[in-house]
């Protein structure tokens, strides 16, 4: 399919996209692309012809790149970090090796290479694989909008997802250390997750998130609790994920509950197993 006639803006700062997205109804980001792109082909997304249909390709917005200190330790990931750099940072694979692990996991290099940090962020309509490890790791989005710069819990931008007219700016995820790991099982034709999940053991007990199998990547502290401080054994997790509510899964792509239950705990198990030896 030909894409629909659209204006293209290239701005010079964060500033100058926030007042286009702001003065524009319907105008897109253009960052990576890599999501975008495609979905203005099939006609999954159309651009508002009332609005004037307009682009906002932010991917020369210097201040929204690289990878710094963060609070409290931390790290500061910028929007436009291709996952292809997530992936590699020392720093990241030393102290959020499941963030590491999940861009690594995303698509093919191609992908990785263009794919940003904010876009597998906000992708919409189907699961991608950073916000599992981003809940997993406790971290926060940040946001700027009309209103300022904010930041939400990771959860619950998975679930809300960007305001209207606002940017997503980086990811603040704690320094965790090794004890950490991500696991997936993907459709063989689109490499999304049919199911993945993503673990942080703290010295309070696990951080377990999943997503693929669930509405969208959720914290799963019914989990926590079950498996407390230990150990964990692929039968104690199994049995975890048995007394979880079948409802939580949603059944597709010729899957059922039941199995994507069974799925997410044979993948967390895995995980955790990884994230134990990593710190053995």
């Amino acid at each position: 399919m030909i894409l629909t006639d659209f204006d293209y803006v290239r701005p010079a700062g964060l500033d100058e996209a926030l007042t286009l997205l702001s003065g524009t109804r319907g105008a897109r980001l253009l960052a990576g692309g890599q999501t975008l792109l495609p979905a203005l082909r099939t006609g999954e997304i159309v651009l508002d012809p009332a609005g004037g249909p307009l682009l906002v390709d932010i991917r020369h917005v210097d201040e929204l790149r690289g990878i710094e200190d963060g609070p409290g330790g931390g790290l500061r990931i910028g929007a436009l970090t291709t996952l292809a750099e997530l992936a590699a940072h020392p720093r990241v694979l030393a102290g959020a090796p499941e963030l590491a692990a999940a861009a690594r996991a995303n698509g093919d290099p191609q992908v990785r290479n263009l794919g940003t940090v904010g876009g597998n962020l906000a992708a919409t309509g189907r699961a991608t694989d950073l916000p599992v490890a981003a809940v997993a790791a406790d971290a926060l989005v940040e946001l700027a909008g009309p209103g300022g710069r904010s930041t939400v819990p990771a959860e619950e931008f998975a679930a809300t997802g960007a305001p209207a007219g606002s940017v997503v700016t980086a990811l603040l995820a704690p320094a965790g250390g090794p004890a950490a790991a991500f696991e997936k099982t993907a459709d063989r034709a689109t490499r999304y997750p049919v199911c993945a999940t993503a673990v942080r053991i703290t010295s309070g007990g696990p951080r377990i998130a999943v997503t693929g199998a669930t509405p969208r990547a959720l914290r799963l502290r019914g989990v926590e609790d079950r498996l407390g401080g230990g150990p964990y054994t692929t039968d104690a997790v199994l049995a975890a994920f048995r007394a979880e509510p079948r409802e939580l899964f949603v059944p597709g792509r010729g899957t059922s509950a039941e199995y994507l239950g069974h799925l997410a705990g044979v993948l967390t198990a895995r995980a955790l197993a990884r994230a134990v030896q990593a710190v053995a």
